[in-house]
């Protein structure tokens, strides 16, 4: 009851200042239209051009959807915070598959799926920076963020974009200018380097019980099982980015499991701060928050 009258609160809020929302067709794969929701504030200057959260919802690579309750609540909260917030559909790989993606799902599958992912939203990435004139888009600031499955999709975009896209050339043009992930992780985290390491926020709780905190199993699958694959969650990262003298904000919740994949609707604020102190104004900040309640 508490977290709705949370999100119900938080939602009133941000409709007190108005946004315009546009929905555009990004790619037509098979049978899957794939869209995106443009959130602009109403009366932003039509020449100015801002910064931009490009999000991609989780739901496991099964479910989920880009105007969920939350993930409209966050587009809203960047309109009305001096930024473009942008929310993609992409290709749902496990809809209906009966191994779904846990431990029955072979780690053939797994990565495949995140290949998908991560194609798709380096396609929703390049629609953008194609219209960023008619969306007032700032393309050296734009923000790759998601959540669960989002996370692990743009995280492998991001960092370890050699590795799963296959056609470098046709995506010379995007560049991220930071990382905002709900309870993600990344195949192998030594792809983050000194070149591609930029600004990430990252939230993850300690007892994730599907994505790994530190380094485990997808799942906490047995070695035996055909989903077995080792994933590098939110500690290895913000490890990672330490030691090359990159921000990053981490924020632990001690005991937590997967419900912090869910949009921190309570720390915005701190978010967005981040963002407009390292991408806006280039400050380098590392700052690791625990929450022990």
């Amino acid at each position: 009851m508490k977290k709705l009258t949370t999100l119900l609160i938080f939602l009133l809020i941000v409709t007190v200042n108005a946004q315009t929302k546009t929905t555009y067709t990004y790619a037509i794969k098979g049978k899957d239209t794939l869209q995106l929701d443009v959130y602009q504030p109403e009366n932003s200057v039509t020449t100015a051009t801002l910064p931009t959260l490009l999000w991609m919802h989780g739901g496991g690579f099964g479910g989920g959807a880009r105007d969920d309750e939350r993930e409209q609540a966050l587009a809203e909260y960047a309109a009305n915070n001096g930024f473009v917030g942008i929310s993609i559909s992409y290709r749902l790989m496990r809809k209906g598959e009966p191994t779904g993606f846990g431990c029955n799902c072979p780690k053939e599958e797994k990565l495949s799926t995140f290949k998908a992912a991560a194609e798709d939203y380096m396609d929703a990435a390049l629609f953008v920076i194609n219209n960023a004139k008619k969306l007032n888009i700032n393309t050296n600031k734009i923000i790759a963020g998601g959540s669960s499955a989002g996370a692990e999709g743009i995280l492998n975009a991001v960092y370890m974009r050699e590795y799963f896209i296959e056609n470098l050339e046709k995506y010379k043009t995007v560049q991220f200018a930071g990382v905002f992930s709900l309870a993600g992780a990344i195949v192998n985290a030594n792809y983050i380097t000194k070149e591609n390491a930029i600004p990430t926020v990252l939230f993850h709780g300690t007892d994730d019980n599907l994505v790994p905190f530190g380094a485990a199993s997808h799942h906490y699958c047995d070695v035996d099982k055909p989903g077995y694959l080792v994933l590098e969650g939110s500690s290895i990262i913000a490890e990672k980015l330490r030691e090359l003298e990159t921000s990053y904000y981490f924020y632990v919740k001690k005991g937590g499991k997967h419900e912090m994949a869910g949009v921190p609707l309570y720390d915005l604020d701190n978010v967005f701060n981040f963002f407009k102190q390292t991408v806006l104004d280039d400050k380098t900040i590392q700052i690791k928050k625990i929450n022990n309640k």
